[in-house]
């Protein structure tokens, strides 16, 4: 296995831009997603590292090699497709198989690495049974074995879990992660499911409009947003925003909303007089009696443990609020809200920036997701 560096990689189409400058590094053995909307350039950035589509500037190295312009063929990797692409005329044992005997790799090493994988997999009965009459969910351990056996230098996988049921997706996701931790491979995985790439990642690529928004480990994606799109793409329900004007002075630890004063984190900085955004996510939103931000009950959605409430100002923001699932409030009620200081954010609207996240100032929890991920918060 071996880490990818990729550096101010960019991909034009005639006029259309698909990625623009993007540089990252997958370190080795890291599981890493590229997360962001349909057409946002995470595939395209994807087929640039296999070697399927050739960067217009930009490098790609795979370890210390220099793969940028180098074909597919010529890169150690494997890649996934959402489609399976299994051969339907051969069986599982000869699909997982076949990439090896193009190599004219040994039949008895064939044997042994098809049969290991297929061990991995939990697929070893399956190993002489048509493809056709395969489940979704064993069409995609097939393929995946399929990658398996050519024991690359990295793994590429582009949406992965797309063609499954949501149902079966959430245990393809956990058997995914799982298979990666066992193998402690490389693994880089398009996906537009902020789920997977959350429970799945060690790190995660946020992508928008061809440019990489931000990059960072699950929780501090979600704690710490770099931009509107990042707060707002991330989490379910997304964050809420409350637009209002202001200039602002380092220190200040308030901002006025309409008629309300709405408490924040001290500020750090000075900021001009500009137009301006406080997002909190839902779960940090209280129905409070007593509060000068009021707002009106527009539904209810019950989740067993909690409900979320969508509400209105009266300056006509929409915005929900994450409360106890026996909480007393109905359609058309009205009431206050009361945000949790620790977790406002500023943003800046012309830009869409952050001036300040939630947790600027606090430490994250640690929680290594993976051996790896241990050994690097060990090792530094």
């Amino acid at each position: 296995m071996a880490q990818i560096r990729v550096h101010q990689l960019h991909k034009a189409f005639a006029e259309f831009t698909a990625v623009e400058n993007s540089s990252f590094t997958v370190r080795d053995g890291e599981f890493f997603c590229l997360l962001g909307p349909s057409g946002c350039g995470k595939t395209t950035t994807l087929r640039m590292i296999a070697g399927l589509e050739l960067p217009t500037s930009g490098q790609v190295f795979l370890g210390d090699e220099d793969v940028s312009f180098k074909r597919a063929s010529a890169r150690d990797i494997a890649f996934c497709f959402q489609m399976f692409a299994l051969y339907p005329h051969m069986n599982v044992r000869q699909n997982m198989g076949f990439s090896l005997v193009a190599q004219g790799v040994p039949k008895t090493e064939i044997k042994r690495r098809v049969e290991e994988a297929a061990a991995i997999l939990r697929i070893t009965g399956l190993l002489n049974s048509s493809v056709s009459g395969l489940s979704s969910g064993d069409r995609q351990r097939v393929a995946l074995g399929r990658a398996i056996v050519r024991q690359p230098m990295a793994f590429l996988m582009d949406e992965p879990l797309g063609a499954l049921d949501a149902e079966f997706r959430e245990v393809m996701c956990h058997e995914l992660r799982a298979l990666h931790d066992r193998l402690g491979a490389t693994t880089v995985v398009v996906t537009h499911d902020q789920t997977e790439a959350m429970s799945m990642a060690d790190t995660i690529a946020i992508m928008n409009r061809g440019a990489i928004e931000q990059l960072g480990a699950p929780m501090e994606v979600y704690e710490r947003p770099a931009s509107v799109f990042v707060a707002d793409f991330i989490g379910s329900p997304a964050m809420n925003f409350l637009p209002f004007d202001a200039a602002l002075s380092k220190g200040a630890d308030a901002v006025q909303i309409g008629p309300a004063r709405v408490a924040v984190p001290a500020l750090r900085q000075d900021v001009a007089p500009s137009a301006l955004l406080l997002g909190v996510r839902p779960e940090h939103v209280q129905l409070a009696a007593d509060s000068a931000l009021r707002a009106e009950v527009l539904g209810t959605e019950y989740l067993g443990n909690s409900q979320v409430v969508t509400l209105t100002t009266l300056s006509g923001v929409t915005l929900r609020a994450k409360v106890d699932a026996d909480a007393p409030v109905s359609r058309g009620d009205h009431v206050g809200l009361h945000f949790d200081v620790a977790a406002v954010s500023l943003f800046d609207q012309a830009s869409g920036r952050a001036l300040q996240t939630a947790r600027d100032d606090a430490v994250l929890p640690s929680a290594p997701r993976s051996k790896f991920t241990a050994a690097r918060a060990q090792h530094g």
